[in-house]
């Protein structure tokens, strides 16, 4: 065979010879692609009640997104998620986090537009009445407000990041409505707050498959560690106030962290 020839059959038989060693050695040939990471969002994300919380963000070194960055090869990563943000801070003071170099995104959002902290206060410091008035306001601000809201969000990193995964994931439960004993508020309460979650989510993940976003639900990785559970995942009411219901560093590390890490990987990052 001419040395031409042999050079022409030869180049594509060792680049495929090493893809077939990378796949064997369990390495993705896509592996060597840089990933540039940017979390967003509201205090779920930053870490509140992970332990370890600086700045006015109140960014913990224990949140997921700080985890998977630390765990992956990321060529950057930008930690955008502040405690209290609602959606339009998303939009004013988070979206200039992204670009066009950006490939992964994830965020939570929502809690804080339904008005979470006062809806806690009220079932914290109130009547079981007054806990379920607040929740069923917030229910009604989910199923008409929030919608339009989280598509303008989306639809905003869309357009500033239009080459990145974007992985949407939601909030847990809050209470373990099986357990036989539960210290703090009443079962209505209980029952009304994870209901509460419940429609919450269920918009969520409406609004990001509608978007052509990943779905990230932590709840079933939450099962058995809600409150009233021994070893729960989520701060009850604590001082101080805002770390309650708000996930531990376990929450963040055996809860949102794997639930992250199969989504941002089924995106083949």
């Amino acid at each position: 065979m001419r040395p031409s020839r042999m050079l022409a059959v030869g180049v594509p038989a060792l680049a495929a010879g090493l893809t077939a060693a990378l796949i064997g050695a369990g390495i993705p040939a896509q592996a060597a692609a840089a990933v540039n990471y940017v979390a967003l969002g509201d205090s779920y994300s930053s870490g509140v009640g992970a332990g370890g919380a600086t700045g006015s963000c109140a960014q913990s070194p224990h949140a997921y997104p700080e985890l998977w960055a630390a765990a992956n090869p990321v060529a950057s990563f930008k930690f955008a998620a502040c405690s209290g943000a609602r959606a339009a801070d998303v939009i004013n003071n988070q979206l200039s986090s992204l670009s066009a170099s950006t490939t992964l995104v994830s965020i939570t959002i929502g809690g804080n537009d339904v008005g979470f902290s006062s809806i806690m206060q009220s079932c914290v410091r109130d009547s079981t009445s007054a806990c379920e008035s607040a929740v069923a306001a917030a229910e009604k601000i989910a199923s008409t407000t929030l919608p339009g809201q989280l598509n303008t969000v989306l639809a905003g990193i869309r357009a500033q990041a239009p080459n990145a995964k974007v992985v949407v994931l939601d909030y847990p439960d809050f209470y373990d409505l099986g357990a036989w004993f539960c210290i703090g508020l009443s079962s209505a309460d209980h029952q009304a707050l994870d209901t509460g979650v419940d429609i919450l989510d269920g918009v969520i993940k409406k609004a990001a498959l509608a978007n052509g976003d990943a779905f990230a639900d932590v709840r079933s990785a939450f099962s058995g560690h809600e409150l009233c559970d021994w070893g729960a995942w989520l701060h009850s009411v604590t001082w101080p106030i805002g770390n309650s219901y708000h996930p531990t560093a376990s929450g963040h590390q055996d809860g949102y962290l794997p639930v992250f890490s199969a989504a941002a990987s089924k995106a083949g990052l």
